[in-house]
């Protein structure tokens, strides 16, 4: 017989951390529950996909005896949730039920054997690990994320690329059609020592993990631990510790797609860009999403029109006296780079109308986001 008896609170916020992975509908139903394990005043909560698994723990669950039970995660959350903050939960494991007690109300909850879930082994094999802070990793994450491909039929772009390189850190992520690069320096004592002439480690992370890790990091200067494993990367922060495998795949080089040489770049504010795309979509053709820019000297002007001869046009002023330019870009690609930098202004370099073209915030060499033109 499990017994806990413990705040609502105590028990919501951990589940709340690891029920972001389960599926709702998933073949084998166990996976579709949360891990329960009481040792002590410790409560230990697992979750998995088989793919990624996520353990957090939490003290003051008193109560006699210790024990584990495997329960739907999602039904206990929504059960959690709707309860009043300051509320007492008590949990019994009663001939293979689980009774949820809170003051008058009352759930009983079908439940499956703790022998029966599938825990992820740590693969074995040499280890790089080290240590940032959630706020710099998270910002790296939210600097590229975005450019993940999502259910390409090239695996290996739907997910981010991790590469350790001395003392710098770099997550590249691309779907084809833009490149997003951001980098970071570690620590010298903080990161894992390196043999002279070693080669740079690189691993993807699966996007489920990537969005998942963001939704769990805060901006803190609180530490992550990270550990690169042959087939899996761990991050390990706070209460929470989270496994997942990797993507067996070669990524494109990244590097051959950034632009060595650009014969024009534009200086322009961020946010006064930011809301002229913002408007200028309004009147995109649903499908494609186009939008031309056509750049002259001290001014860029925004165009959009879509299949019902709808028009919308925007101009700004720029910094910019090179050769006039006419090119067209998808605008959900713009906008997600202008949404996830916070500074104040933007340079944007081209060669001509039918190159890539790249974005980068002045003074740091850190950003780079790349983007095809496309043809209205």
């Amino acid at each position: 017989m499990l017994l806990i008896k413990t705040r609502r609170d105590t028990l919501l916020g951990p589940l709340q951390a690891v029920s972001g992975i389960v599926e709702r509908r998933h073949t084998l139903p166990i996976l579709s529950n949360v891990l329960l394990e009481k040792r002590g005043d410790v409560l230990t909560l697992l979750a998995t996909d088989i793919e990624i698994q996520i353990t957090t723990w939490s003290t003051g669950a008193v109560g006699e005896g210790d024990g584990a039970v495997t329960v739907g995660a999602r039904k206990l959350q929504e059960i959690l949730r709707s309860l009043p903050e300051s509320a007492d939960v008590s949990l019994i494991l009663d001939d293979k039920r689980l009774q949820l007690t809170a003051g008058k109300s009352r759930f009983s909850l079908q439940t499956l054997p703790a022998d029966d879930f599938p825990c992820m082994a740590l693969s074995e094999g040499e280890t790089k690990k080290f240590t940032v802070s959630q706020k710099q990793f998270r910002h790296l994450l939210a600097q590229t994320q975005y450019s993940m491909a999502a259910q390409d039929v090239r695996y290996y772009l739907n997910g981010l690329l991790l590469i350790v390189d001395g003392s710098e850190l770099r997550a590249v992520a691309t779907d084809g059609h833009r490149l997003a690069y951001s980098s970071m320096p570690l620590d010298d004592a903080a990161q894992a020592p390196r043999e002279p002439g070693a080669a740079r480690q690189e691993l993807i992370v699966p996007r489920k993990t990537v969005l998942e890790l963001s939704r769990l990091l805060t901006d803190t200067d609180e530490p992550l631990s990270i550990e690169m494993l042959a087939t899996q990367i761990r991050f390990q922060f706070g209460h929470v510790s989270l496994v997942s495998k990797l993507i067996d795949g070669r990524f494109p080089d990244y590097e051959r797609v950034i632009p060595a040489t650009l014969r024009n770049v534009v200086s322009v504010s961020r946010g006064l860009l930011l809301q002229s795309m913002i408007r200028a979509a309004i009147l995109t053709n649903e499908k494609f999403r186009g939008v031309r820019l056509i750049l002259s000297a001290g001014s860029l002007k925004i165009m959009a029109a879509n299949a019902e001869q709808e028009e919308a046009q925007e101009e700004i002023e720029v910094e910019y006296n090179g050769e006039p330019l006419d090119v067209g870009f998808n605008v959900a690609y713009l906008l997600d780079v202008l949404n996830n930098t916070v500074d104040d202004t933007i340079e944007w370099g081209f060669n001509d109308a039918n190159s890539s073209a790249l974005l980068t915030i002045p003074g740091n060499d850190r950003f780079k986001y790349v983007v095809m033109p496309m043809r209205i």
